[in-house]
């Protein structure tokens, strides 16, 4: 059967999605008084203005956010409270998002205060058991009253928080003082936390276990490569960790420098299994810098004494190379926890695949990606394509009844939720709607109720909770609701008029904000598409838009001008290619141009060129813009597509190009 692409069919299930959005946007609901001194109190609690808190709290009791207002109160006093107070607190509001929120703060002030006789008798309340802090002190109590042994949870999530925490370290002091950790579990823990540049958390972890190494320590920090040279190689035990974690810090800036030490004076004196260690290191950084000298440091360890971030960038590094055999080799060596994430699956089944004269290998293969395909994500609509079978979209779910959508309307941390985010207190109101969805009881809400909650968050035009929460069913999937297009003649006239594809800006748009119109990032962002005030000056020149001020951003017509005209100068720099220009969008254009190659570079399958970008967030967003992408052009077309017709292939740009250097 001849392959057609993706979604054939979404275009049915998602009609109401074209239909529902406005031309304009919604009117901004009128303040009250009583609203307003709820927004006083917000600023109050941020500012830690305890009196003024106390002052404004009376004329808050009978407002909807009256849970709110009292949770401020009392946690910006919660240090001087005594336990009657919080205790009367949890029985007033018992039940709501703010009681267990409370609950939260005071187990973890609790745990600082070594309380252990109030910890264990409010610790089996705590429904939404996400604190991973509060978590550490629970293992530090069990361990403390009872003897528990808690050594293997505290360890794995030890090892994953990457800063320096008072409750995982004591739960782990305390085992490691029991002699129920060992050593060489502290000094995997100061590893992981010197690469994941928090040397704060790795000065705690040697002081718990070579005290007498602290200087030392200081010194290698500092300079790392000046240690590896003056420090004479030793096989003592101490000597050994320390130069590791010597080569560990001078591989984060400099890993050749660091696989030229460990080569000439180091491998010697350390165990293989440090070896290994550091080699995954140096390999790590090396591929991180896409340098085709990581595969030749990867091979010079086992993969067996490498972190799971080591295996995944030799993995990355494997790909660039095109040596599928070592693709599988890491994938294999990594924990069954990662190894079982789509991109893994996804890599391993074309890893299979690729192997030659072996049907055994092409059936597992094949099997992987039946496992994963469908419309979930990047890797899952990759998984569908590579099958070559058409793709039927999954069913609509069934209508909602009216009783399921009263359900929803009525349940009062819904409607707290939406009336937060309604008066401009949006983190609040984000906070509590994920935890009546997620936390309020065990597994969160059911697939139906999660189904009408989204519907409830769609109605009232919330579109991050609309995506989010339909996101989270598990048999049952909903395009409508994940996929909305809200502001869609706004953004089919803009795209048709410059020439652009609407479903790329839906894509990216998505991603940026989930929609929402005043919308504003830690570094300065705003609006639908995210655009940086310096970047949207420059483009407002480009494009003619005269007069424009930064404060523009948060208009929505003009955030959609500014936006989709840099994304289109940036998608013209690039040749049309949309894995780059998404690059561009979220890191500068600077970066994806070195990321490409240069030379002869050879040019790599894009879904490859994507999970090597070096940055995290860079690499996330390029995928699920793509995957965005594909969807609503099928919602938008009423066609079949492909997603890998668009990510296409990348590499050096030709010699004839033209670089636009003045892009921001």
């Amino acid at each position: 059967m001849q392959f057609r692409t993706i979604l054939t069919l979404i275009v049915f299930t998602s009609a109401a999605a074209l239909a529902a959005s406005a031309a304009q946007p919604p009117a901004q609901p009128k303040l009250q008084d009583a609203d307003k001194v709820l927004l006083d109190m917000a600023e109050a609690f941020k500012k830690g203005q305890s009196k003024r808190l106390t002052e404004l709290l009376p004329t808050a009791r009978r407002h909807t956010l009256a849970p709110w207002a009292a949770y401020w109160e009392l946690k910006a006093r919660l240090d001087t409270a005594n336990a009657d107070e919080v205790q009367a607190f949890f029985k007033r509001f018992a039940g709501t998002y703010q009681e267990d929120r409370l609950r939260n703060d005071w187990l973890l002030l609790l745990g600082q205060r070594r309380d252990w006789s109030q910890f264990v008798t409010e610790a089996p309340h705590y429904r939404m058991q996400d604190d991973r802090e509060v978590r550490c002190y629970t293992l530090a109590m069990e361990h403390t009253l009872a003897g528990v042994d808690m050594s293997q949870e505290t360890k794995d999530l030890w090892f994953k928080q990457k800063n320096a925490s008072d409750g995982c370290t004591l739960a782990a002091q305390m085992h490691f003082d029991h002699q129920l950790l060992t050593p060489a579990d502290l000094w995997r823990k100061a590893r992981l936390s010197l690469e994941a540049r928090q040397p704060r958390a790795t000065q705690q972890v040697v002081a718990m276990v070579a005290p007498q190494a602290s200087s030392a320590l200081g010194t290698l920090l500092a300079k790392p490569a000046h240690y590896l040279k003056v420090t004479t190689p030793s096989s003592q035990p101490l000597a050994q960790e320390l130069a590791l974690l010597a080569l560990v810090r001078l591989a984060d800036s400099a890993p050749d420098a660091a696989a030229q030490s460990l080569k000439t004076r180091w491998a010697a004196a350390l165990a293989p299994d440090q070896r290994g260690w550091a080699w995954g290191a140096i390999g790590k950084q090396s591929a991180m810098q896409l340098s085709p000298d990581a595969m030749g440091y990867f091979a010079q360890g086992s993969a067996k004494d490498m972190s799971d971030e080591h295996l995944t960038w030799y993995a990355r590094a494997a790909l660039r190379a095109g040596v599928w055999p070592r693709v599988l080799s890491a994938i294999a060596a990594m924990s069954p926890a990662v190894a079982a994430e789509p991109t893994w699956v996804y890599w391993r089944a074309r890893g299979l695949l690729n192997v030659k004269n072996n049907p055994a290998a092409l059936q597992e293969g094949q099997a992987l990606l039946q496992s994963m395909a469908g419309v979930r994500g990047f890797y899952e609509l990759l998984a569908q394509e590579e099958l070559g079978l058409p793709i039927t979209p999954p069913p609509s779910p069934e209508a909602l009844t009216e009783s399921e959508k009263e359900a929803a309307r009525s349940n009062p941390g819904l409607q707290r939720a939406l009336t937060a985010i309604a008066i401009g207190l949006r983190a609040e109101g984000v906070r509590e709607w994920n935890y009546q969805t997620n936390l309020h009881r065990p597994g969160g809400l059911s697939d139906r109720e999660l189904l009408a909650a989204a519907d409830l968050a769609c109605q009232h035009e919330v579109w991050d909770r609309c995506i989010n929460t339909s996101e989270r069913t598990k048999s049952v999937i909903d395009l409508t609701q994940r996929f909305p297009m809200p502001h869609k003649q706004a953004v089919l006239a803009r795209t048709q008029a410059i020439g652009l594809d609407p479903a790329y800006v839906y894509g990216l748009i998505r991603q940026e904000s989930r929609f929402i119109t005043d919308a504003r990032s830690g570094v300065g962002a705003s609006g639908l598409m995210q655009v940086m005030p310096a970047t949207a000056r420059w483009t407002a020149k480009k494009i003619g838009l005269t007069g424009f001020t930064p404060q523009q951003l948060n208009d929505r017509d003009t955030n959609i001008a500014i936006g989709t005209g840099y994304l289109k100068l940036v998608l013209d720099d690039f040749a049309g290619s949309m894995p780059m220009a998404a690059a561009a969008y979220n890191a500068g254009p600077g970066r994806p141009r070195k990321w490409r190659g240069q030379g002869d570079t050879p040019s790599l399958e894009a879904a490859i060129w994507a999970e090597n970008v070096p940055f995290n967030e860079t690499r996330d967003y390029v995928k699920k813009v793509l995957a965005n992408t594909t969807i609503y052009a099928a919602m938008i077309s009423g066609q079949t597509q492909s997603l890998k017709a668009r990510l296409g292939q990348i590499g050096p740009a030709h010699a004839s190009a033209q670089v636009n250097r003045e892009l921001p």
